[in-house]
């Protein structure tokens, strides 16, 4: 299911502190590179992946190939940092359905502990 442009941009407020987790070096999008992105957005939802030995082309056909291996959104690439999010059934962080409203005082802090499921 695509995301619409309020869940993009609410995922990336949610995604602005957040270090990255994955590191693709040298050798490119591994198995084991693959395998960690999986588990990771299988845990966290929402993870950052820095694309380090790339360059602006590498990183949009990895951008494409994380998103359609892993069924993953890519709701940004910006320089050498792209940010992925895919929803766990099992064990939901973030509720996409809630409405945030248009205010833009809104803080992150609020926005990310109105999307936490209980």
């Amino acid at each position: 299911m695509p995301l619409t442009s309020q869940q993009i941009r609410n995922l990336k407020k949610l995604a602005h502190p957040l270090k990255p987790v994955v590191i693709i070096g040298q050798h490119g999008l591994s198995e084991g590179v693959i395998q960690e992105i999986d588990s990771s957005l299988e845990h966290h939802e929402l993870i950052k992946v820095k694309m380090a030995g790339a360059d602006k082309e590498d990183r949009e056909e990895l951008s494409q190939a994380i998103s359609q291996s892993l069924s993953a959104e890519c709701v940004q690439v910006i320089g050498r940092v792209g940010v992925f999010y895919r929803a766990n059934p099992n064990k939901r962080v973030f509720d996409l359905m809630k409405d945030f409203g248009t205010s833009k005082s809104t803080k992150i802090d609020s926005i990310f502990d109105s999307l936490l499921v209980p």
